[in-house]
């Protein structure tokens, strides 16, 4: 039996990114499910050249077109680049990763922002889920609660992620949606990357222990759900800091070069 299809729009700006998949039927097996609940959009990060005939076959004619309009890129953060929140699923539960929630309460937090904000479901690799790299793209990180065995096909997980949003959303419409305020991936990105050259610059970080910090910093970032004025106040905030410090400066009123902003006194 196919499942509903989700309410025409409320998804539009949602996708699913498969970061390194072994196996070309589960590319097909995640459009056939993702285009189901009304995600109209498969990402692929690889290196990988797959076998088209074998991702069709599982994608079927109704979902071909997500397989032909498939985006690929070799570098996770380019895939995540144009969402402002992602959620990273995962098994393992490390020190230092965000508090893993299940997919119904993530989406439930979702839902209101669906409608309005660009939004990513990303899986890992088959064998060995996605890195802490991958991770720290992620505002959100999925755990699907199971028994001992801990072990799902990924196109399992894909499908019960896909029915917890839809679930979720169901109950919104696009009526009255506004343009999002919320910073994407690449707008955190280029925050974070000044944040971590202010902090070392400053000689709060240490070069060698940097990575371990910045984590944390993004995980505490990552809850406050930064809109694009705020991430552009603390880049602005650090290239004020590094133009003291004689790196990278920009004199008062001189545009920034990504942004357009210009650089006033505090």
């Amino acid at each position: 039996m196919v499942a509903e299809i989700q309410q025409p729009g409320i998804l539009d700006g949602s996708a699913i990114i498969l970061v390194g998949p072994r196996y070309p039927e589960n590319i097909g097996a995640s459009a056939r499910i993702a285009f189901n609940f009304g995600i109209n959009q498969l990402i692929v990060v690889t290196n990988e050249n797959y076998d088209k005939e074998r991702m069709l076959k599982m994608a079927t004619h109704k979902a071909a077109h997500l397989i032909h309009d498939m985006e690929i890129h070799r570098d996770t953060a380019d895939a995540v680049a144009p969402f402002q929140f992602i959620i990273g699923t995962t098994a393992r539960q490390g020190r230092h990763r965000v508090l893993e929630q299940t997919p119904r309460e993530i989406m439930a937090e979702l839902a209101p922002l669906a409608g309005n904000n660009r939004v990513a479901l990303m899986f890992g690799p088959e064998n060995t889920g996605l890195t802490n790299r991958d991770l720290d793209f992620c505002q959100f990180m999925s755990t699907i609660p199971t028994a001992d065995f801990s072990s799902l096909n990924l196109a399992q997980a894909v499908a019960i992620h896909c029915y917890e949003l839809a679930q979720a959303t169901s109950s919104y419409n696009t009526a009255n949606i506004s343009a999002s305020d919320y910073a994407n991936s690449h707008q955190l990105e280029g925050m974070f990357g000044h944040i971590e050259e202010a902090l070392i610059t400053t000689t709060y970080l240490e070069e060698d222990n940097s990575l371990y910090w910045m984590r944390n910093i993004r995980q505490f970032l990552s809850r406050v759900k930064l809109k694009k004025k705020e991430a552009s106040m603390i880049r602005g905030i650090c290239r004020k800091f590094l133009w003291h410090y004689g790196v990278n400066g920009r004199k008062n009123n001189e545009p920034d070069a990504e942004t357009g902003e210009t650089l006033k006194k505090l």
